[in-house]
């Protein structure tokens, strides 16, 4: 009896001037696919439904790829089904993954019809991309993206504009936070919630802000900093580290999941298992 191997796809569904997309059904492909293709280095934005891994990353690498998209296989253990996006990162790539619940597994042109963005290391969120994106258009915005992606250390950026003049700001940490945020702004970093975070967050005074609980720590001391807040007046809360990347204050805000909040913030609305996304424009517009 023999077996059936099915049919591998590639194709072209955008270009932009010398650059342009190229869609495969597993990275495992690249090596066939450079061996065909006349495109110079880091001109493809390379579309492929294996698991946005390090390993399947270093085959994507060959390519010199100008940005990669796969899929984040629900992250994994130890985060192994992203941590190929880091990996782009350090060498200045943008990457992306889908959620793999709306995709096949190694069916490319599934994951181009199908696939909803989940996860982007910081090149791709410099470049546009954001969770909730199709991959058709998170593949646009990175065809479309200039050369020099710089990345600011804060990553600070508006993510949602409140009617009131109350706007959410994510950036890395609370020690980022800018004079403009006084009384104003709902910030979203990607610290602890700590004793060291007290002084920052009633020097700075903002409207409302969502940090980590750091995975709580001895005597729940990744949240200790929630009661001082709150007696200077100012709601705030925290997302669990399980949900949400330290370090990462788009991370806080597109994928935390409340774990703690202080009476303000729960008078507010906010709610442990709310979303961080719910949290910070609750905070935004009360």
């Amino acid at each position: 009896m023999t077996g059936t191997t099915a049919p591998e796809n590639r194709f072209f569904p955008l270009e932009h001037g010398d650059r342009r997309v190229v869609v495969l059904d597993s990275a495992t492909h690249a090596r066939r696919h450079a061996a065909t293709s006349d495109a110079p280095a880091r001109t493809e934005i390379v579309v492929n439904a294996s698991y946005a891994g390090v390993y399947c990353a270093r085959l994507l690498e060959e390519l010199q790829p100008r940005a990669t998209i796969g899929l984040d296989c629900a992250i994994g253990k130890d985060g192994a089904g992203v941590a190929g996006l880091w990996f782009f990162e350090a060498l200045g790539i943008p990457a992306a993954a889908v959620r793999i619940e709306d995709v096949e597994h190694g069916n490319g042109a599934d994951l181009w019809e199908n696939g909803i963005i989940s996860r982007a290391n910081g090149f791709a969120l410099a470049a546009g991309v954001r969770p909730g994106m199709s991959a058709a258009e998170a593949a646009a915005v990175l065809l479309a993206a200039p050369d020099d992606i710089v990345l600011d250390s804060t990553e600070r950026e508006i993510v949602y504009r409140g009617e009131n003049g109350h706007d959410v700001v994510c950036t890395n940490s609370i020690a980022d936070a800018l004079p403009e945020d006084r009384d104003r702004n709902v910030l979203c970093t990607a610290g602890h919630t700590g004793r060291s975070v007290v002084d920052y967050i009633v020097g700075f005074r903002p409207w409302g802000f969502i940090c980590s609980d750091g995975g709580m720590g001895k005597d729940a001391s990744g949240i200790a900093a929630l009661a001082p807040a709150d007696a200077a007046g100012i709601p705030g809360a925290a997302v669990s580290a399980s949900t949400a990347r330290m370090g990462d204050g788009h991370s806080t805000y597109f994928d935390g999941v409340i774990s703690a909040c202080n009476e303000l913030a729960y008078a507010a609305g906010v709610r442990v298992g709310q979303s961080a996304v719910d949290a910070a424009r609750l905070l935004a517009t009360r």
